[in-house]
């Protein structure tokens, strides 16, 4: 009886859950609510993305209320980084066989659990427990984010402003998330950095099921590719922890080299196996579209360079000029700020009318003069114009670089692989992050100690660590731009972004969703 009366209250629930959708939907026209799904998807993505930076400024308040040692509160981030790095190709192949709405709602479900988790974690095991979950909801829907909003433009021209928004989104999370962490840290505590995801992805998450449509999908019905699924995470999670933990154990060390070497091995594997399925979880032909691998070389160039900014510009104005975490945050204010400008159809318009490689370059060109500016910074000076020039030019050289990029990467991707394509997007942009803010870590910290050892002030010696790693970021961004004037190239269809490629194979004809 018990059983009986549970399920018809399921089922009425359920029931009642449709009609409000369909209510929802009815209530606004079909273009309107596109425009509003493209608002909440990319409100999903922005609370992932700031994530990945919103506890820098907060980790000294862990540190003393949780009782880290300096080790252990690396695992804070690092738990996070490899979660996030590790299951993008996985989840974005799951999202073209299962459906991307369905991937981002549950990405979000569990992205929001976590950080409640996350808000009320008493102990260390906990708070890096839940932030590794964090990091595996952050994957699930990042995933999916790109490829519903390339199904759902089709027009070049919408497509352009909705990819606008979204390279707005990723490319500035990272400055807005130490200016959110400031302030929740300094005005409240650091518990909210975390519950202040809770009304957002709840909000998200009720609208999102409402207003996003469900994406055409593979279907299960040719098979998983459980052991390819698993060779590729298995591997990228060993990749991203050996790069995550440079600082702590050196590049040459048995440690990094061990786990290095186990990575490339299972990815090797994963290749071979990948080739030799008629359904493999990761199609090798997604390699031969056009602009797909170029651009994502690229990317790593440009983010190894230009996010060790946000690391590396924290320590640079906490420890060389005593910032707080609140005026930390405000300092990249210009960054942001400029990112957004750029992000409001300009880039878009001069694509049009320039083409997508030239604007990139001119964008890459801009970052590395950014960095060489910084580079040239002396120990003590006014943050107008000295600090605040370079910052603006960052988020200028952002702007004009992220929305041609991922143009470029998107053109030609058919949409049965429009998931997979979009979690390429995203690790390349993740692992390359991770690996610039290692190498580039590791290089300012060696090149101060070196000063440090010869006699140098302080300051001057962790200035002068600074100057050598933004330098190998400028030079890092100069290859970028090197690669996209010999091997990227307009896309040859631009009115045709993203489409069905009628030689798809007949096993991968899409189900009706």
């Amino acid at each position: 009886m018990i059983v009986h009366d549970t399920v018809i209250i399921i089922k009425q629930a359920k029931s009642y859950d449709e009609r409000m959708i369909t209510i929802l939907k009815s209530l606004i026209t079909s273009d309107r609510r596109r425009w509003i799904a493209l608002a909440v998807v990319c409100m999903g993505q922005l609370m992932m993305v700031l994530d990945a930076t919103i506890v820098n400024v907060a980790l000294p308040s862990l540190q003393r209320d949780l009782g880290f040692s300096q080790a252990n509160l690396a695992w804070v981030v690092d738990a996070y980084m490899i979660a996030f790095g590790s299951f993008l190709l996985l989840a974005g192949r799951l999202g073209d066989l299962l459906g991307r709405k369905r991937m981002f709602l549950t990405g979000l479900v569990l992205f929001t659990l976590a950080s409640v988790a996350c808000g009320v974690a008493g102990s260390q095991a906990m708070l890096i427990t839940a932030r590794f979950v964090q990091g595996l909801g952050g994957a699930v829907a990042s995933a999916a984010v790109l490829a519903l909003l390339v199904t759902e433009f089709s027009e070049p021209h919408e497509r352009a402003i909705a990819m606008s928004v979204y390279t707005f989104i990723v490319a500035s999370g990272g400055s807005i998330g130490l200016l959110a962490g400031g302030v929740l840290t300094q005005a409240i505590s650091w518990h909210w950095i975390f519950f202040i995801n809770v009304p957002i992805g709840i909000l998200t998450f009720v609208l999102g099921r409402g207003l996003i449509n469900e994406t055409q999908r593979l279907g299960l019905g040719h098979g998983v590719d459980v052991i390819g699924s698993l060779l590729v995470t298995v591997a990228l999670m060993l990749g991203v922890y050996a790069i995550v933990k440079v600082t702590e154990y050196g590049w040459v060390s048995a440690h990094t080299l061990g786990f290095g070497a186990a990575a490339l091995a299972l990815l090797a594997a994963f290749v071979a196996v990948e080739s030799r399925l008629a359904n493999p979880m990761f199609p090798l032909r997604i390699l031969r579209v056009p602009g797909l691998a170029a651009s994502s070389v690229v990317r790593g160039f440009l983010v190894t360079g230009m996010f060790s900014t946000f690391l590396l510009g924290v320590l640079y104005l906490q420890l060389v000029h005593g910032y707080g975490a609140l005026a930390t945050g405000l300092a990249f204010l210009p960054l942001t700020l400029m990112l957004g400008l750029s992000s409001v159809g300009i880039t878009a318009r001069l694509m049009e009318r320039f083409g997508p490689s030239r604007v990139l370059v001119v964008g890459l060109v801009a970052i590395a003069a950014a960095l060489v500016l910084l580079s040239r910074l002396p120990a003590h000076v006014a943050y107008f114009p000295a600090i605040f020039g370079p910052f603006a030019l960052l988020g200028l050289g952002a702007g004009l670089s992220f929305l041609p990029l991922t143009t470029i990467a998107m053109a030609d991707v058919p949409i049965a692989d429009a998931g997979l394509a979009s979690g390429i997007v995203n690790a390349s942009l993740q692992i390359a992050g991770a690996i610039g803010v290692a190498a580039l870590g590791t290089v300012a910290a060696d090149r101060t100690k070196i000063l440090a050892g010869l006699g140098q002030h302080h300051l001057q010696a962790l200035t002068g660590g600074f100057h050598l790693a933004w330098t190998i970021g400028a030079g890092a961004v100069a290859i970028g731009a090197l690669i996209t004037l010999l091997a990227l190239r307009p896309p040859q269809r631009p009115d045709e972004v993203i489409r069905l490629d009628e030689r798809e194979p007949a096993e991968f004809q899409l189900e009706a969703a």
